[in-house]
């Protein structure tokens, strides 16, 4: 009968679970932990390699370096649950990471503390519009829209083009990219469209059972 572990790793990568065969930049780990806390939460199997082999931890230093992605590189820390396993004699570590309340960052590539959050099995920066979309969930207000002739337009634009980025919004309607990313953030959060993200860059298409009429209610 397979382990517990056994089973994870037949999971595969995806926006929960994460393998790593080693730590050895704790920054870089950071943005993975950062990204588990943004998003859904998710667990990491150290001394796991990408293709689901069980090379087991190397020394006590994984985990030190593990801990310090989390206390030192994630701002504010990250908190994680840490359960050992041994898998024929190999040791592995499960890190389980909870959905945070709070905003987590991580130093990028040159240091510079970004915020990221996990989507499929990659971990991505969160641009301006996702920033400020968590802003106005938070905020007890509410969000309201009025249909202008540019939110009318985006949505026309959608519905004939699927989807939109943010450089195009801008061009499209002539706006500032800061009055841009509140439209498609105030569109977000009520629904109306989807923020997409992939290696190609970050896009927005219109939920699939949106209609212009559930707005005009």
């Amino acid at each position: 009968m397979p382990s517990y572990i056994q089973k994870l790793i037949k999971e595969g990568e995806h926006q929960q679970l994460d393998f790593k065969f080693e730590v050895s930049d704790s920054k870089k780990i950071a943005r993975t932990l950062a990204a588990f806390a943004n998003t859904d939460g998710g667990r990491l199997l150290l001394g796991v390699k990408d293709n689901g082999t069980i090379a087991g931890v190397r020394s006590d230093e994984e985990y030190y370096m593990m801990e310090a992605g989390a206390q030192l590189y994630c701002r504010p820390p990250v908190s994680f649950e840490l359960h050992e396993w041994d898998e024929n004699g190999r040791n592995v570590l499960e890190i389980i990471v909870p959905k945070s309340e709070e905003v987590h960052s991580a130093p990028d590539k040159d240091g510079v503390y970004k915020v990221y959050i996990r989507v499929a099995d990659q971990n991505y920066m969160a641009n301006g519009v996702l920033l400020k979309v968590w802003k106005k969930r938070k905020n007890d207000q509410g969000v309201k829209i009025s249909f202008t002739h540019t939110e009318q337009a985006l949505i026309t634009y959608l519905e004939e083009h699927s989807k939109i980025t943010l450089s195009a919004f801008k061009k499209y309607s002539g706006l500032s990219i800061k009055k841009c990313e509140h439209i498609l953030a105030d569109f977000i959060v009520l629904d109306i469209i989807k923020i997409n993200f992939s290696e190609s860059g970050v896009y927005y298409t219109l939920k699939p059972d949106f209609s212009i009429k559930s707005t005009q209610e």
